[in-house]
């Protein structure tokens, strides 16, 4: 049985699977990006974002489940509806004969008013891109800057980003930053999938992170902060041992008066009462970054990894 898709949703995907083999790229995954917000994309190498956005560019087919994109089946209606979105992969691949205004030109060709080539020309100079160049000459980062331009110069509804800033010194990374929040201003909807924590937790309004082929969390940050716990410091000269019989702090350190602890957001209530009896000062309460999320679902993968390439 079939559901309808949800009429505020760019993206919405159910129960996805996809398989290679005896391999589960996609173990019934579920993602819903909304329309008008940037929707960030978290997850390792190989956990299946790569698999997820080729099968919504209608690049793959999948095993089961159903994703639509604009409404529509990417599978059977992929042509219309790539003209209303764009794309940027996270390594560029370009025709090494043509200079990078070329390339763009080709990604671009649908798009042939004044207002697309005032956007495109804005583009150029704000990346820095030397568009005369070939191809051939581009580093990495000038190969992401013809990607990036051309999606970014398109008046469409949806852009799809794969790890858009691959190769990007920090200055384009602010850039793009700033791009995609005019995106964001204009109502238009944009799926971020990323590895980088902090670009993530500056753009988007609602995240998903997948692991091992299936989503592990989804929401805004706000929501999933919940999920980890704060980072506090004070400075008191009274026994911490009040602190230490709660139930919400963990990893409790005391070092020549100044105290380090973490505590359960759900805690933190009860926490300040005790502090201020203790006479405690120079408080800080450092809530929990999106980094501290990633690695709680991720940490001991993580270590996994490290080891086997030990």
């Amino acid at each position: 049985m079939t559901s309808t898709p949800t009429a505020d949703a760019a993206i919405e995907v159910r129960d996805l699977t996809k398989t290679f083999g005896s391999f589960t790229a996609l173990d019934s995954f579920e993602l819903v990006v909304p329309r008008g917000q940037v929707t960030g994309f978290l997850g390792p190498n190989g956990a299946g974002k790569s698999t997820t956005i080729r099968i919504l560019l209608g690049l793959l087919r999948a095993s089961s489940g159903r994703a639509t994109v604009l409404g529509q089946d990417p599978w059977t209606r992929a042509v219309r509806i790539h003209h209303d979105l764009a794309y940027v992969p996270g390594d560029t691949n370009l025709w090494p004969g043509l200079t990078g205004g070329e390339a763009i030109d080709v990604l671009t060709r649908r798009d042939r008013s004044a207002a697309h080539r005032r956007r495109r020309e804005e583009l150029i100079e704000r990346f820095e891109l030397d568009p005369t160049k070939r191809c051939r000459t581009y580093s990495k980062g000038n190969r992401q800057k013809v990607s990036l331009i051309a999606a970014l110069s398109r008046d469409v509804e949806l852009y799809i980003m794969d790890e858009p800033t691959s190769g990007l010194d920090p200055l384009m990374e602010a850039i793009f930053t700033d791009e995609v929040s005019r995106l964001r201003e204009d109502g238009r909807t944009v799926l971020l999938s990323s590895h980088i924590l902090a670009e993530v937790e500056k753009l988007c309004d609602t995240v998903t992170i997948i692991r091992a082929g299936q989503a592990v969390e989804s929401g805004t940050l706000p929501e999933l902060r919940h999920l980890t716990r704060s980072t506090v410091v004070a400075t008191t000269s009274a026994d911490p041992a009040p602190l230490r019989a709660l139930d919400g702090v963990h990893d409790l350190v005391e070092d020549r008066g100044t105290l380090r602890f973490d505590v359960d957001d759900a805690a933190v209530h009860d926490v300040l009462p005790v502090l201020t009896a203790l006479d405690a000062t120079a408080l800080t309460i450092t809530p929990p970054s999106l980094e501290d999320l990633f690695l709680r679902h991720y940490g001991d993968d993580l270590t996994q990894d490290a080891e086997g390439e030990r």
